[in-house]
């Protein structure tokens, strides 16, 4: 399949974005009032964007302010916010992968998306060009928009080529030729050299031997070499779409004929179409993100997660219930995606003769369906960690959280049951260098009638601090044939401290 990328450059985009927030305030200026937009340049304030009034009248980008308010008196000047139009086009840049899942910022006023198989969903490129400007007008922006084989050439015929232009590989040097050669993306100075060597168009620098260009360019940069533009618009050198973020491999969407307000009703239907692409291709999904395209440019997101991969969609759309009030509809959205944000391969087990499986799926559904209505902190499980010490063996961590590898198995049985914190105990007789035959616990005196052991545990002295004593276990049934699990802390003449303690610190069950 031939690579398809398409350009949207937005000329406009800081003017006609401080003309929308004036039209919200109620204090637009007049249509044919000439206004400008101004950023602070190395000899004082010069033109940054005009609206088409103030274009009319003369006055252009990049000249001083001071020398259009003399050709213009009645010129209004307002500076810009350079980084409120960044964050304007970064949204835009989320909002236009209602076309296609591959898009990107394309300088401080455009967008690229790498479209390769996606026009076809809109009914071929001509009329997804045409949706796209529709959808951008909406919002009060102009732009001019392109279909290339190649990144270069679609920003070249965006910007310099006319109305939704498209541009197929056979007729690609065709289209190139007439542009001018800053259609190569080059910086103004490399622009003059060419105009003053006679190279003012692409055809005409294509046209010149490649040696002597190289011999000319060899050591500049990527934005002053023609050569290496040339190639670029060319595709003899390949220039991907750099998206912020892969997009996911599974997705689905539902395009809707009017604007809504809650995407509930779809959603089923969107989580069944999923998950059948999941298990066509032996993944479930570990993360599941629904997002909602709004009319006004504006996405709105929220995400479930799942302690196993899965790919139950009556279980995926329960998981949503009660968030789906976190969603701003705005003005409404038109289009909703259900997307397997994280997923992993996913194999169906069959462990008993009914069909189902002992696997814990029906626990990790349990986890999710609490996550989702308490919140991912409020939600934890046990594991066991790699440490002899018994209390660290087993610690906490959230339930959807990654989990520790497993230890190796214990190297002597251990009770179920351990206290936390170890319960001291009153030794009332003990054998030398053995466990205490009598000793008091919670006000009940016990007699030892058998017993094993000891087991010797030292300090971790990679993480505990100097001064902590070993411990001797012993394994310890009373008269009344309860078993416990009791340890000596320290051993006598260890210089760690003064006699040792007891310590009952679990329960055999």
């Amino acid at each position: 399949m031939a690579r398809r990328i398409t350009a949207i450059h937005l000329p406009r985009l800081s003017v006609e974005r401080w003309l929308r927030i004036l039209a919200a305030r109620g204090e637009a200026p007049p249509d044919d009032l000439p206004a400008a937009l101004a950023v602070e340049g190395t000899h004082g304030p010069v033109i940054h964007a005009t609206t088409r009034a103030a274009e009319q009248a003369g006055i252009h980008a990049g000249a001083r302010v001071v020398d259009m308010r003399a050709l213009c008196p009645e010129l209004l000047i307002e500076y810009a916010d350079l980084e409120g139009d960044r964050m304007a086009l970064q949204k835009l840049m989320l909002w236009a992968r209602r076309w296609c899942p591959w898009t990107a910022l394309d300088g401080s006023a455009g967008l690229v998306m790498d479209t390769t198989g996606s026009d076809h969903l809109w009914g071929g490129e001509a009329a997804m060009l045409r949706d796209i400007e529709e959808k951008l007008s909406l919002l009060g922006l102009s732009c001019d928009l392109a279909t290339a084989p190649t990144h270069g050439a679609a920003w070249a015929l965006a910007r310099f080529g006319g109305v939704r232009q498209t541009c197929r590989p056979e007729t690609l040097a065709a289209a190139m030729a007439p542009l001018p050669v800053r259609a190569l993306r080059l910086e103004g100075e490399t622009v003059l050299l060419l105009n003053r060597l006679g190279l003012k168009t692409v055809g005409a620098l294509a046209a010149v031997p490649r040696v002597s260009l190289a011999r000319r360019f060899a050591r500049a940069g990527l934005t002053k070499n023609p050569l290496l533009r040339l190639d670029q618009m060319f595709g003899r050198t390949p220039e991907p779409v750099e998206a912020p973020e892969d997009p996911p491999r599974f997705a689905v969407e539902a395009r809707l004929p009017e604007p809504v307000q809650d995407p509930g009703p779809h959603l089923p239907a969107l989580a069944a179409e999923l998950c059948a692409g999941l298990a066509a291709e032996g993944f479930g999904a570990r993360r599941v993100a629904l997002t909602v395209y709004r009319t006004d440019g504006e996405v709105s997101r929220v995400e479930v997660a799942t302690a196993r991969a899965t790919r139950d969609a009556g279980h995926i759309a329960r998981l949503f219930e009660g968030k789906l009030e976190r969603l701003d509809p705005g003005y409404g959205f038109d289009l909703v995606t259900l997307a397997a944000a994280v997923a992993e391969e996913s194999r169906q087990v069959q462990t008993r003769l009914d069909g189902g499986a002992d696997d814990g799926a029906e626990l990790a559904r349990l986890v999710d369906r609490l996550t989702a209505r308490f919140g991912a902190p409020a939600i934890r499980r046990p594991a066991l960690h790699e440490s002899h010490v018994p209390e660290r063996r087993e610690a906490w961590h959230a339930a959807l959280g990654p989990r520790p590898r497993a230890p190796g198995p214990a190297p002597r049985p251990r009770p179920v049951r351990l206290l936390e914190p170890a319960e001291e105990i009153v030794v009332l007789y003990a054998v030398p260098e053995g466990p205490p035959a009598r000793f008091a616990w919670r006000r009940q005196t016990l007699r030892v009638v058998r017993s094993a052991g000891p087991e010797r545990i030292a300090p971790e002295w990679w993480r505990d601090r100097p001064g902590i004593r070993l411990r001797d276990y012993y394994r310890i049934e009373e008269q009344t044939g309860r078993r416990f699990w009791l340890f000596r802390d320290g051993v006598l003449g260890d210089g760690r401290g003064d006699e040792p303690r007891w310590f009952l610190h679990g329960i055999f069950e």
